[in-house]
């Protein structure tokens, strides 16, 4: 008898074992669908653990499995599923709020924290004990290690009232531990930086808003005859928004605005050089005070600190444009001549820089400052010509310092 082709008798099994194969994959599909349909949607961003699963998270050896933490998350979601599904037919509409802070719009309004503070907290107890005390102004100064002994002197001027924070552009910090007053302190430190550019990046409005004022100082500033709370109350019974000490008449003295007046509290304007002042309302004879030794209130810091560019880190330009962040600035702009202080004129930052063709690191570094208050004045005056254009204004002739 002839025997069947070579293979022919294998293939049946084959086939027969391809055929079950593929019904139990059909079977494991329709299961698998009829087991999700049934089984209750979870949003895994409703899980809320209890307090005994975090602590699991804490302690390893609790005694507790992932699995327990599992069926504590699942069960909890259910039975709010439930509940909803009894109370309310219709789907829940997602949180969507437009008046939160940018990227926080799907945030329930009750849970967002838009400002923070520079308030030192504990890492143990109850959170609501941290803070025994909450100043309510804050004093910067950007500093090197050469200058400690002055910084100390003037750091004693301000009280428990002030948060005292530094900056390091010399990468020196823990030599200040000599100091009481500096383990409370906040110290930032970044080599070779100035004060405009710690203050754009850790002064932020919203960092600094439980201030009343902040005050943004040099390091070279002699305080005899400064008293910071005294100051504190001039400033608030004239109304000024942005302010500075009177500096000493015989050194470090620039413009006549900043020149202590020995006859009253405080001065908002002043007669400078013949042709200096175009208007007795505008800078440098009004509307004015110095980038060495300011003093901001919170709202007045809120406009400035957006007026400070990334790049233009000396800030000189700064000074006469200060008055776009007040109104009306001839008021509320001035000078305290009762709180004193003495401009030492030492030129530490600028011995930070770099020797270039013979000259030395401070010449580099003033020819920076010069080259930055023209890169200010262009970019102001183009920005409101700008602003005036895009609204079919004409723009001012001049409107920019």
């Amino acid at each position: 008898m002839a025997k069947p082709p070579n293979g022919i008798g294998r293939s049946m099994p084959r086939s027969n074992e391809g055929m079950r194969l593929i019904f139990s994959a059909v079977v494991g599909v329709m299961l698998g669908y009829l087991f999700g349909i049934s089984f209750p949607t979870v949003n895994i961003t409703k899980l809320h653990f209890p307090s005994s699963i975090i602590s699991y998270i804490e302690d390893r050896n609790s005694g507790i499995t992932t699995q327990t933490l599992l069926n504590h998350a699942w069960a909890s979601a259910n039975n709010r599923k439930k509940n909803n599904s009894d109370s309310n037919s219709d789907e829940i509409p997602k949180i969507y709020v437009p008046t939160n802070p940018k990227g926080a719009e799907r945030l329930p309004p009750g849970i967002v924290v838009s400002e923070t503070d520079l308030y030192p907290r504990r890492l143990w107890g109850d959170p609501s004990e941290d803070l025994t005390s909450e100043p309510r102004y804050l004093v910067t100064f950007t500093v090197g290690i050469a200058q400690k002994a002055n910084i100390d002197a003037a750091v004693k001027k301000f009280s428990d009232k002030f948060t005292i924070m530094l900056f390091h552009y010399d990468g020196r910090t823990t030599e200040w531990d000599e100091f009481e007053w500096s383990k409370r302190a906040i110290h930032v430190s970044v080599m070779k930086q100035t004060k405009w550019w710690y203050a754009k990046r850790f002064l932020h409005p919203d960092v600094v808003a439980r201030y009343d004022y902040i005050f943004i100082w040099d390091e070279d500033l002699g305080v005899e005859h400064f008293n910071a709370e005294k100051y504190i109350e001039l400033v608030r019974k004239h109304g000024l928004e942005i302010s500075q000490p009177g500096l000493q008449p015989d050194r470090g003295l620039t413009w006549q605005m900043t020149k202590r007046r020995g006859d009253r509290e405080v001065h908002k304007v002043t007669e400078e050089r013949p042709g200096w002042c175009t208007d007795p309302h505008l800078p440098p004879c009004a509307a004015f005070v110095e980038i060495m030794a300011t003093v901001f209130s919170r709202n007045a810091w809120r406009c400035v600190w957006h007026m400070i560019q990334n790049d233009l880190v000396h800030g000189w330009g700064l000074d006469f444009a200060l008055r776009k962040c007040v109104e009306p600035a001839h008021e509320k702009i001035g000078v305290v001549d009762a709180q004193w202080i003495v401009h030492q004129a030492v030129p530490s930052l600028g011995n930070q820089g770099k020797s270039d063709n013979g000259k030395a690191p401070w010449e580099g570094v003033r020819a920076r400052c010069r080259k930055e208050w023209g890169i200010f004045q262009t970019r102001l005056a183009d920005a409101e010509k700008a602003y005036y254009l895009e609204r079919g204004i004409t723009p001012p002739n001049s409107t920019a310092v």
